[in-house]
């Protein structure tokens, strides 16, 4: 079906991955899950695509609104589909807490490396010394590595894959839905567009062909290896600490007497 995003635009393949999973799982519809999103283009890859309730939220706050939601409503699947800048720039503070909590969302966060929408400005993941709009002598700045980040904030499953990866992301999607806790998966995605252009990559296809030659597996990189200009994909963490919902019953039964 035709979509709003740009020719190239890696969006499509995340969201095909996600009713991929979806669907091996034996899930018949979307009537169990609540999609939150942000600002930017990967926040519109729910709505209107998605036959599902969703959240169209302000910048950088779905991880917020999606806690609450989670919160309020346990027995759904919560998932929050957004952006690099959304999640990582904007909503930095959020992710980093939500990890810290182990808060039971599954956050699928779509990095192209740029505010893609907004013009192509230098954000949170964009590689260092790269043109933008607002760095035009390049960035001087160096990014985050977000699974890391988010590992070492206490996630109990964190994931990196790119486009080019994608029988991978349909199964490290499946185990996330599996487990409850904080999970999050990172997609190294195309934006021909506003990042690919300026580095030479003016196609969805030279810029996968880009994030092939450069994918190393986790499995395969030494602890004391230079990982600044490769992208590392793979499962980084899988743990099964009790989420945070689970933690919030046992303090509420707790206090009136009950068995959990």
């Amino acid at each position: 079906m035709p979509t709003a995003f740009c020719p190239g635009c890696g969006n499509g393949i995340v969201m095909n991955c996600f009713l991929k999973a979806i669907e091996e799982l034996g899930f018949h519809d979307l009537s169990g899950f609540a999609f939150v999103s942000g600002i930017g283009c990967a926040a519109w890859c729910v709505s209107p695509y998605f036959k599902a309730d969703s959240l169209h939220t302000t910048h950088g706050r779905p991880i917020a609104f999606a806690s609450g939601l989670k919160l309020a409503r346990p027995e759904l699947n919560v998932i929050v589909i957004s952006g690099d800048g959304d999640i990582a720039g904007i909503g930095g503070n959020h992710l980093i807490h939500a990890a810290r909590r182990n808060m039971d969302l599954l956050v699928i966060c779509i990095n192209n490396f740029n505010y893609g929408m907004t013009g192509g400005q230098v954000g949170p993941t964009t590689l260092h010394g790269v043109i933008t709009t607002t760095t035009p002598y390049g960035n001087p700045e160096y990014p985050f590595d977000l699974a890391r980040l988010v590992e070492s904030a206490g996630a109990n499953f964190v994931a990196r894959w790119t486009t080019v990866h994608v029988r991978p992301l349909i199964n490290s999607i499946k185990k996330a839905l599996k487990k409850e806790g904080f999970r999050f998966i990172e997609v190294v995605s195309q934006c021909p567009t506003s990042f690919g252009r300026r580095i030479g990559k003016r196609t969805g296809r030279d810029l996968m062909k880009w994030f092939k030659e450069r994918s190393i597996h986790i499995s395969k990189v030494r602890d004391t290896q230079r990982v600044e200009d490769v992208i590392v994909v793979g499962e980084f963490v899988d743990r099964d600490r009790p989420g945070f919902v689970h933690k919030i019953r046992e303090i509420i039964f707790k206090v009136r007497g009950e068995n959990v």
